[in-house]
């Protein structure tokens, strides 16, 4: 297992035993036959949680890669597509009890399955592995925000923050 001692103030891991696709924040886990996917721990924090979810797709429909398949509404609001083609199974444990995801990403939180329509190990070798992963979460504000200040520290929210701290006010005009 991989860590990120300091992202956005908190410690997250990288479980090591499956590829990602880093774009989206989700993880792939292969099963009996079948790839099973979920959001990364650093994709929720960056995304502020999540609130409530919802499929796209009917339970046991075939989706292709690409194509959205799970609808989460976080602190923004997200479309997960399936970076494989197959069918889609999903996890109801999750959609009645979303805190699950948040709280176990790597086990009971999972979001879908999907039973590739090809070879799933190859399906799996198309994502990205822990290391890439991490490396593309360099870039975040996860990594650029490590002690998790409120505010963020992107450069809009410097400019905003700045801005109002510098604004002075016109006395209050009575007529």
């Amino acid at each position: 297992m991989a860590f990120i001692e300091k992202f956005s103030g908190r410690r997250v891991e990288i479980p090591e035993d499956r590829n990602y696709h880093a774009k989206q924040g989700l993880w792939a886990k292969s099963g009996d036959e079948e790839i099973i996917l979920g959001l990364t721990e650093p994709a929720i924090i960056l995304a502020g949680g999540v609130n409530d979810l919802d499929w796209l797709v009917r339970e046991g429909e075939t989706v292709h890669k690409g194509q959205d398949t799970v609808f989460v509404l976080t602190g923004k609001i997200l479309y997960i597509s399936t970076p494989v083609s197959g069918t889609v199974s999903f996890n109801h444990d999750a959609k009645q009890n979303p805190p699950v995801i948040s709280d176990d990403p790597y086990g009971k939180g999972w979001l879908f399955r999907i039973r590739p329509d090809a070879d799933a190990e190859h399906a799996l070798q198309l994502l990205a592995d822990p290391a890439e992963y991490l490396e593309s979460l360099k870039g975040t504000e996860g990594f650029k925000n490590p002690e998790g200040l409120k505010g963020g520290v992107s450069g809009m929210c410097k400019a905003v923050y700045s801005g109002i701290r510098g604004q002075t006010l016109p006395p209050y005009a009575s007529s």
